[in-house]
Formats: structure tokens, C-alpha cells, sequence
């Protein structure tokens, strides 16, 4: 009782604060997000909206606890306290894509103060396909194309595609116990690729989704039809076969897709930089300074993948700006 009237305490202070500011003052929005690794992706599309009338202050959802993720954001006192000056900020997961059918998915769809990712997680937005070159140039600082991604990650999503459509719907009808997130993952996931012929990895996952595709289809023949019509839904939703790998769990793809392949393409793209020092140098000393001066200027490739902001031309980014200017708009 004391924690709720507290917290109650707390947002009514809040509005009133912003009330008794003068009318030059600028307007505090608390946006509340899952974990740690949130608070940067939601602070670099909120700041873009920051003006002389308004702020945000992008904060976990407990001053008292460490208690994180969506349920500690949703389901509890605060769900009941979002409203204009005080937003919740999560990840989408299928509950977009559920459309209702779970109390979660209504709350999310319904409630006008939270802004969900649209895209499964936002590791998804960090592993936008239309980036990842730029992300290799920065981990390597050698700008050489090795592989295209766009049309990799193009090919890998109209793979997945119908077996994604699959998981939705066991989702939808509460059946997971049959065919669960995990198992989806396992069919999805992308073994060791050899840079010169990314196509072979493709080749394996897609032997793999065929042949769960026909024990589905075998096992639940009287749902072909309604699995078929649901595509036609998650179009309207943005889900289409090119880019089906921004729905799928987000930490899957950064790990089981996407670090599996730019990893041995960075490496690639050192072993040539180191490679062309050597040839260049005039002698030892030369060499191993200019070597130890590339080193030092490299960066890790997964912490360029989560801090690059380049996803930030994506459709589904658009998307995401567009609530929150709509949001600003009834302040």
C-alpha cells in the first residue's frame, strides 16, 4: 500500500510540476523501457523530439528494485499511471502480430501512452540488413563489399517465411506446446558460412524448413487454409516474405544470423588490411607500427552492431516515429 501511494504520489507530482513551470519552461516525459540495452534506442528516437517545450527522461521501470523487462513495465501500478507525461516504451515480440489475442497484445494495440517496436525486438532494428555494411566498415575500417547482405538476409526471410506464418498462428491459437518459439528458432538458425558461398548456409536452413513445413501441413491439413489466409493479415501488418527476419525473435537473428555472418566477414576484412600493411611496409619497424595503429582504430563488431544507428531509415522505424509525433500532437 505504502509503494503504490507512493508511486501515485510521484506521477501526480510529476504533472503538476509541469503545470507550475512557467509557460517558457519545458515539459519532463518519463518513458519507461524494459532493460538497459533499451534505454539507448528509445533515447536516440524520443531525443529526436526534444524541443523548448519538451523533454524525456528515459529510465528503467523501478527506482527501487531491479526488476526489469515488459512485464514489470506493463503489468503492474505503473500500466495504470501512463498518460502524458509518463509513457511506456517496450519491445513488440508477437504481441503486435497476435493482435489481441492475448491480454498482453490487447493492452499493447489499445493503450495510446505505449509505444511498442513493431519489429520483434530492437536487436531486429540493429540488424537491418541495409547497415550491416556500414557496420563491417566501421569494425574494420576496410570498405571492400565481400558479401551482399540486403540480398542475403532478403533470401533467408522468404525462407523462413511460411514457417514463420506457422508460428504466429500456434501462437495465436495458444498451442505451444506443439511447435514453441524455440522450436521455430532451431529450424531458422543459420550453421557456419563460408564467405565465399553464403548461399550454402541458406541451402541447409531451407532443406530444414521444408521438411518441418510438410510435417505441419501433414499433421493439421485442416488449417492449411486458415494459415494460408493469415498472410494476407500480417501484409496489412508489414510483414511480408522480403522482410520476415525483422519479426523473428531479435535475439536469435543477432546471434544465429547475423554475428554468424558478419563475424567470419570481418575477420576477412582484417586479414586483407593486415595483409596489404605488410606488402606496403619498407621495413619491420614500419610494419609493426602501422599494424599496432590499424589494431588499436578496430572495433568490435557486435558492439558497432548495437550502437550503429542506421536503421533509422527503416519502414518500421518511420512507423514508430509517426506514434510518437502523434502523440506529441494531443499534448
Amino acid at each position: 500500500m505504502g509503494k503504490r501511494l507512493s508511486d501515485n504520489l510521484s506521477s501526480l507530482y510529476i504533472g503538476a510540476a509541469n503545470r507550475l513551470k512557467s509557460k517558457g519552461a519545458r515539459r519532463k516525459i518519463i518513458a519507461y523501457v524494459e532493460s538497459y540495452d533499451d534505454i539507448s534506442f528509445w533515447r536516440t528516437l524520443l531525443g529526436g523530439f526534444e524541443d523548448e517545450t519538451r523533454y524525456f527522461e528515459v529510465m528503467l521501470p523501478s527506482r527501487t528494485t531491479l526488476t526489469k523487462g515488459k512485464k514489470s513495465v506493463l503489468m503492474n501500478d505503473l500500466g495504470s499511471r501512463l498518460g502524458q507525461n509518463m509513457i511506456a516504451c517496450v519491445d513488440s515480440d508477437y504481441d503486435y502480430l497476435l493482435q489481441g489475442a492475448t491480454q498482453t497484445s490487447q493492452y499493447i494495440i489499445n493503450n495510446p501512452y505505449v509505444f511498442h517496436t513493431y519489429a520483434y525486438a530492437i536487436d531486429n532494428y540493429q540488424c537491418y540488413a541495409e547497415a550491416l555494411h556500414e557496420v563491417c566498415v566501421t569494425a574494420t575500417l576496410n570498405d571492400r563489399p565481400i558479401i551482399d547482405f540486403v540480398a542475403f538476409m532478403r533470401l533467408y526471410s522468404q525462407i523462413a517465411y511460411p514457417l514463420f506464418v506457422w508460428s504466429v498462428w500456434f501462437y495465436r491459437k495458444h498451442n505451444l506446446s506443439e511447435f514453441s518459439l524455440l522450436d521455430f528458432c532451431s529450424y531458422v538458425r543459420i550453421e557456419k558460412i563460408n564467405v565465399y558461398h553464403p548461399e550454402h548456409s541458406l541451402e541447409n536452413m531451407e532443406r530444414k524448413v521444408k521438411r518441418k513445413l510438410r510435417d505441419l501441413e501433414r499433421r493439421h491439413p485442416k488449417s492449411v487454409g486458415e494459415v494460408e489466409a493469415m498472410k494476407k493479415e500480417l501484409s496489412r501488418l508489414g510483414v511480408t516474405p522480403d522482410d520476415t527476419y525483422m519479426f523473428i525473435q531479435g535475439h536469435h537473428i543477432m546471434d544465429c544470423v547475423v554475428m554468424k555472418l558478419l563475424t567470419p566477414v570481418c575477420n576477412l576484412l582484417r586479414r586483407e588490411r593486415e595483409a596489404e600493411i605488410k606488402e606496403l611496409a619498407a621495413h619491420d619497424v614500419q610494419f609493426h607500427n602501422e599494424l599496432t595503429s590499424y589494431q588499436h582504430r578496430q572495433s568490435g563488431v557486435e558492439l558497432v552492431l548495437r550502437r550503429h544507428t542506421g536503421y533509422k531509415v527503416s519502414p518500421l522505424y518511420k512507423r514508430l516515429e509517426e506514434d510518437v509525433r502523434r502523440f506529441l500532437k494531443k499534448l
